[in-house]
């Protein structure tokens, strides 16, 4: 009996530690989930170091490296981007998707590359599954708008 007790009690707390988890996260902006700002920072500075090392993409980001007024202002874009997209109360202070990306003819393989990149930063950085997904949906909403313009 006194088995069956701590099983059901353990059972039990498990459960209920769940539940809190799933509250949790519903009631946190995907900005808070991926860690807020420095978070945010953090995964940018990751992405950009993954897409300068992907030899299918890292063509189109390396010439930044020599010019580092303009990669500093690129970044904080991207950063205040993310920020935004996922729900921080940050100012986006960059270009609509479309105007950014107009003349590049982003490939769908090399949009894919991007965001294989990004869902590995994510995963090193420990981002939960629910919060991936979200990152991938929006990332999805945004292909039509970069993708060979």
């Amino acid at each position: 009996m006194k088995k069956k007790f701590t099983f059901l009690l353990t059972l039990f707390t498990m459960t209920f530690m769940l539940s809190a988890q799933t509250v949790s996260n519903e009631t946190k902006t995907l900005f808070e989930r991926l860690g807020g700002t420095p978070g945010i920072t953090a995964i940018v500075d990751d992405v950009i170091e993954a897409h300068m090392n992907n030899p299918a993409i890292s063509a189109r980001f390396k010439p930044y490296q020599d010019q580092p007024e303009r990669f500093a202002k690129i970044r904080q874009h991207t950063i205040e981007f993310f920020s935004t997209g996922s729900g921080g109360s940050v100012e986006y202070h960059g270009r609509d998707m479309t105007t950014t990306h107009q003349g590049m003819n982003i490939s769908a393989v090399e949009y894919m590359h991007v965001v294989d990149d990004i869902m590995g930063v994510l995963d090193k950085h420990n981002i939960d599954e629910e919060s991936k997904k979200d990152v991938l949906a929006i990332l999805w909403s945004l292909k039509q708008t970069i993708m060979s313009k």
